[in-house]
């Protein structure tokens, strides 16, 4: 029974160690997507963000001061959806212990992939046009801000520094406050300059494919999701040895 046990935490462990290894791809990727996401929620949702809170407050405050091209209505319906995605990726990750936060994470991730495919299915035949009377907006600001927001709740679980994956101010901070500029020895340079270079390459993609298609730009966001989750369920499961 001992030898069991032993073998069970040694497996986890590995797995554990196989995860955290490409945890940092994975989340770099993750942030691509956070670019994509807001790139079609401003530009085509009628200046709002899904996947930028910080933002999105500051325009809801905007738009309760009655700014012209901004909406209460879309800033809420966002904000409210972020929150319930928020609450679903926290009970998952309620489910976690100590050693399997990475296998909880996963099951988060899947469903962010499903709901930014719903989404991308949702767009079809969307024009960008939030003057003509439609749900279809709405229903779109909603499916994103609750996938950005499960992700959120999984990633600040697993807390890996550096890699939020949605807001880089604090990153930015660091790339200054760290250097040796400011006698600081920046250790997560490049992961940090990575996380800035992934979100501005996600942004300039999805306002190039969203003049074209913005069904296909939420398609590619939830392409490049499931991608960066079946590379974290493939290191989970070779470390299992499947």
């Amino acid at each position: 029974m001992a030898a069991t046990d032993t073998r069970l935490k040694s497996g986890v462990m590995a797995s554990n160690q196989a995860a955290e290894a490409i945890a940092p791809y994975v989340f770099l990727g993750m942030t691509a997507v956070t670019g994509l996401v807001d790139a079609v929620s401003y530009l085509s949702l009628g200046r709002v963000f899904t996947a930028n809170m910080t933002g999105n407050v500051v325009l809801l405050a905007f738009a309760t001061a009655a700014v012209p091209g901004l909406s209460i209505t879309r800033s809420l319906t966002a904000l409210m959806s972020f929150l319930i995605g928020a609450l679903i990726g926290g009970r998952i990750m309620a489910g976690a212990s100590g050693d399997s936060h990475f296998r909880f994470a996963a099951q988060v991730f899947l469903l962010e992939v499903v709901v930014l495919t719903a989404a991308s299915l949702c767009a079809i035949g969307y024009t960008g046009n939030v003057v003509e009377p439609s749900v279809q907006p709405l229903a779109l600001i909603a499916l994103t801000a609750i996938a950005m927001g499960s992700r959120n709740a999984a990633v600040r679980k697993l807390a890996i520094p550096d890699l939020t994956t949605t807001v880089l101010t604090l990153t930015l901070t660091g790339i200054a406050a760290d250097s040796s500029l400011a006698k600081g020895t920046n250790v997560r340079l490049a992961r940090r300059i990575g996380s800035v270079l992934a979100m501005f390459a996600g942004a300039a993609v999805g306002a190039v494919v969203i003049r074209y298609s913005i069904a296909a730009a939420l398609g590619l966001a939830a392409a490049i999701s499931a991608l960066c989750n079946a590379a974290l369920y493939r290191s989970l499961r070779t470390s299992d040895g499947r």
